[in-house]
């Protein structure tokens, strides 16, 4: 197959070029090249999504079977894209997110959810985040990207991919290297909730195979991708980390409503943890009967773990900053909750 990939450099695009490669595809990706390095043995093509004269340019270049579009967020900007690769590609993938769902992280959702309102044609100022965090801005733009799609690209050549939380080696967002990172420190760690708290992250390369395997063979639809609900917990996760970095660190659980008092941010202070009902409530049946495998979340604790001992931390730190609890605060947090169940 050849593929072409928007992106290709940094976490589920670099995934998909590796994977794609190792399976003896053709990979041509095109990115402005200021962000992460090309894969070895691809076809790198430089230009820029949003420049129609490097549009063009790139759609003349040659015929793929199909193009991934990992790195689109502005519906416009997908929308020309589509237009611009009609005539060069037969097949169109694109990565959008759970958040598109106007009831996430609220309730439970299913690919018949109601989504976000964004019209195909909606630039980067188009819509905002709601001061209670959801919707968010970014949710609502990936709606309009979904929608540019299927404007220009019949329903049986266009596969659409909504990941819920997205985890492993080259993680850019930051969040399980930072209980990595945490866990290794040692010491008595905040653990948010209660361990039997049910979570569905998936792993980026189980993402990646799931898009290839569905390009090669041309199915197309559009499908939730999480692991099976049920399957993992917000324990096991912290264990694997435990385990996976080898240190003696203490977990010790401190309650959903304490945290909440104390205004610890959701989601971002203590990465993955959020109370909201539906955010570990989204079905992957779809995804599941159409040949999803999801690998066990302790590989992808220990795989991420060991790239970033073999430096990958380089890489994680630019968003790490936006994650994670001041060691003095959970100190004190800790120290609370000791007086408080003494």
């Amino acid at each position: 197959m050849r593929l072409l990939l928007l992106g290709g450099t940094r976490f589920v695009g670099r995934t998909v070029a590796e994977l794609a490669s190792a399976r003896g595809h053709e990979v041509t990706t095109f990115n402005r090249g200021r962000s992460g390095e090309d894969v070895v043995g691809i076809v790198a093509v430089r230009g820029d999504r949003e420049s129609t004269d490097d549009l063009n340019r790139l759609a003349m270049r040659a015929k793929w079977d199909a193009v991934v579009d990992t790195s689109g967020f502005f519906p416009n900007v997908v929308a020309a894209s589509a237009r611009a690769l009609s005539a060069s590609v037969e097949r169109y993938a694109f990565v959008s997110t759970v958040s598109v769902y106007s009831g996430w992280p609220l309730e439970p959702l299913s690919e018949a959810s109601p989504l976000l309102a964004c019209p195909p044609d909606a630039g980067p100022d188009f819509g905002a985040d709601d001061p209670s965090g959801s919707p968010t801005q970014y949710g609502i733009l990936k709606a309009g990207c979904e929608r540019a799609v299927a404007e220009v690209c019949p329903d049986d050549a266009s596969l659409i991919v909504r990941p819920g939380v997205i985890l492993g080696p080259h993680e850019t967002v930051g969040r399980l290297p930072w209980w990595l990172l945490r866990m290794a420190r040692g010491g008595s760690v905040l653990a948010p909730g209660r361990p039997s708290r049910g979570i569905q992250p998936i792993d980026v390369r189980d993402v990646a195979g799931f898009i290839l395997d569905n390009l090669e063979s041309k199915h197309a639809g559009t499908f939730n991708l999480t692991a099976p609900s049920g399957r993992d917990t917000f324990g096991g996760m912290l264990s694997a980390c435990r385990e996976a970095t080898g240190t003696e660190a203490e977990l010790v659980w401190v309650d959903d409503e304490v945290l909440v008092d104390a205004g610890v941010r959701q989601w971002t202070e203590l990465p993955l943890w959020r109370t909201s009902p539906g955010t570990w409530a989204v079905s992957s049946q779809r995804a599941l009967e159409a040949g999803l495998s999801c690998r066990p979340l302790a590989e992808t604790v220990r795989d991420t773990w060991a790239w970033l001992w073999a430096g990958g931390v380089a890489a994680a730190d630019e968003r790490l900053s936006e994650h994670g609890i001041d060691p003095v605060k959970e100190r004190a947090l800790l120290d609370d909750w000791a007086a408080r169940t003494s």
